[in-house]
């Protein structure tokens, strides 16, 4: 485990792991299956994969740390160009724009895709950059005029399925397992209780204007 001393000087708590070696003493070696399932490339599969996802996470990192973000949209609004590049769209949000300054500062990124239903899931890396060519954006139109304001061109790196034991301990896709919405408030209502000055009930009714009419 090492003889406690990070190497900035501070103290490992112990019972901690601090470096690889003592992290494989733990964990067993990997199946050989499972280190020569990392592609560099989109195969069939994982183009078909990604034409059925209407949701994914993406990581990022910039000078503020790592940010896990959501996207969601219709089955195939992530666009396959070829083996080795992605379209992303970057549909109405926040406009706090962390992933896309993330991947100004540093280009990295990881893409977990979902399928509801299925158990697998598929893990993209690559190298993205911010494109706004008129021509790629109006290829990711929704229905043919909402255009979005910028997309991000994944380069792929590494592509590879997960196996489903994450979701299925999670029980992820069980209807009997759907939280009842009143099991935790809006959204409007934390952000209430969060920051002095909001007004619960015009936050809700801004959401429900955001969720529906505004959605794109």
């Amino acid at each position: 485990m090492g003889d406690g001393n990070c190497s900035d000087g501070s103290t490992a708590l112990a019972g901690t792991i601090d470096d690889t070696e003592a992290l494989r003493r733990v964990y067993d070696q990997p199946a050989e299956v499972t280190q020569k399932k990392v592609l560099d490339r989109l195969d069939a599969h994982c183009r078909r994969f990604i034409a059925l996802s209407p949701f994914l996470t993406i990581a990022s990192t910039g000078p503020a740390g790592t940010d896990c973000s959501p996207r969601g949209d219709a089955p195939g609004f992530v666009h396959v160009v070829d083996d080795h590049t992605l379209l992303l769209p970057d549909r109405r949000g926040n406009n706090i724009l962390d992933t896309l300054q993330n991947v100004l500062e540093r280009p990295d990124v990881g893409l977990l895709f979902l399928v509801p239903g299925l158990n697998e899931t598929l893990r993209v890396n690559g190298k993205a950059r911010i494109v706004t060519d008129p021509a790629v954006l109006q290829s990711m139109a929704i229905r043919d005029r909402i255009v979005p304001d910028s997309a991000l061109e994944v380069t792929v790196e590494q592509a590879y399925f997960h196996c489903g034991r994450s979701l299925l301990r999670a029980d992820l896709w069980n209807p009997d397992k759907r939280i009842a919405r009143d099991a935790f408030p809006r959204l409007g209502t934390v952000l209430a209780d969060q920051i002095q000055g909001i007004d619960a009930e015009a936050a809700n009714q801004r959401l429900e204007i955001a969720y529906t009419t505004n959605l794109y």
